[in-house]
């Protein structure tokens, strides 16, 4: 049983099958539609050049021909005693092995108004849907929050005609997650293309009778806005397994194996936090790619197989021609060395040191660099930084 038809529920219940999982696998979602990407949801999807068919993860047909039963409900509980799902319908489903991929959901905007009309959030289809209804060419969007969905997203609705506002309260965007240089790169791009980009710029409230119409700073001045979209964060959806008495901090808690504080329930995804010696901490990693990479470990472990999760991370972002690839995290960075020049140009690396140690890499539009360093920081190598400086890539897109 997977609870959660996410990236991580649709690899866990297709990696089960291909493990030898010769038993009945039922993959619970709460969405209508067959589990999609949700990385283009902020790009191609809302700019209307893929539609959901395109995004499925996989087809109606396969899941038929894997025998592999979809159900549309919510999970209110788990019955560890009786290993039994609850559902919101009142039906209890009977498992042997559970896997939960629950996921996460939007960080709430907390400012008054914040419930208006035309106040949007970016997760599921169906959001991006309401946002399209609102996206018409002229009107004035408002994003609250500079990080990677934000900016994204101000690309798409810029595409789309529409005058861009992002509102970002740090003193610059991708602070969480990026060097300086990098955050003045993504912030010149922005501008250039035309959308009013402010730092500092912490929302103290949403203004309008039915419909948002004004966003309104702690500094006292206005944003007109015809349409909010917010971009603060996630969170991960831990409640289920709160309930259930699993361990929870910040996510699931899982070991290397992808198995929960109970070992016969295993977890996989956003919803998940897993201790990292690589960086000396535990993490709740926001990552596709690392989703994928728990879902296979986790259909190993219920097939009984002894596989650990090991991958590196590794994160993207889309906006405008630029295609950024992140290898690896930049946690405890001591250095930075930049291959480029991000005050002028459109393509660059950023990479970063902790004591002459590669720990990661920003690699924008230069896809041989994201290759070259995922293999020099899995391998844990110290670098020249004078060869890194002076290392002629390839300036091609993937």
């Amino acid at each position: 049983m997977v609870v959660g038809a996410s990236h991580a529920g649709a690899q866990l219940v297709t990696s089960l099958r291909q493990g030898g999982w010769s038993g009945e696998i039922v993959l619970v979602g709460d969405e209508p539609v067959l589990p999609y990407q949700r990385p283009p949801l902020s790009k191609a999807y809302l700019a209307g050049k893929l539609g959901l068919t395109e995004l499925a993860l996989r087809s109606e047909d396969f899941y038929l021909k894997q025998d592999i039963k979809r159900v549309t409900a919510t999970v209110e509980e788990i019955d560890r005693s009786a290993s039994e799902l609850v559902l919101g319908t009142g039906e209890r489903l009977a498992y042997d092995a559970l896997a939960l991929c629950t996921g996460a959901r939007p960080r709430r905007l907390p400012a008054t108004g914040a419930d208006l009309d035309g106040v949007h959030y970016l997760r599921r289809s169906s959001d991006v849907e309401g946002i399209r209804e609102d996206a018409i060419p002229g009107r004035n969007a408002v994003i609250v929050g500079g990080g990677y969905i934000g900016l994204e997203t101000a690309a798409s609705l810029h595409a789309l005609g529409l005058h861009v506002t992002v509102l970002e309260a740090a003193d610059r965007v991708l602070e969480r997650v990026t060097a300086p240089e990098v955050s003045a790169f993504f912030t010149r791009i922005h501008q250039s293309e035309g959308v009013d980009v402010r730092t500092n710029a912490l929302v103290e409230a949403l203004v309008g009778d039915s419909r948002v119409r004004e966003v309104v700073l702690a500094s006292g001045d206005s944003v007109v806005a015809d349409l909010v979209i917010v971009g603060i964060g996630i969170e991960p959806t831990t409640e289920l397994a709160e309930k259930a008495g699993l361990v929870v901090d910040d996510g699931i808690l899982i070991d290397a194996h992808a198995r929960t504080s109970d070992p016969s329930i295993v977890a996989a995804g956003d919803c998940t936090s897993q201790d990292m010696p690589r960086y000396g901490r535990r993490i709740r990693l926001e990552s596709v790619p690392s989703a994928v990479e728990q879902a296979k470990v986790a259909a190993a472990t219920i097939c009984g197989k002894d596989k650990k999760i090991a991958a590196l991370p590794w994160f993207w972002s889309d906006q405008y021609d630029l295609k950024l690839k992140i290898a690896g995290l930049n946690t405890g960075y001591d250095d930075i060395i930049l291959n480029g020049d991000p005050t002028r140009d459109r393509d660059f690396t950023c990479y970063y040191l902790r004591g002459g140690e590669l720990l990661a890499a920003d690699c924008v539009n230069r896809p041989r660099d994201f290759v070259t360093s995922k293999r020099m920081i899995a391998q844990g190598d110290r670098v020249d930084p004078g060869a890194l400086e002076q290392a002629v890539e390839s300036r091609g897109t993937s």
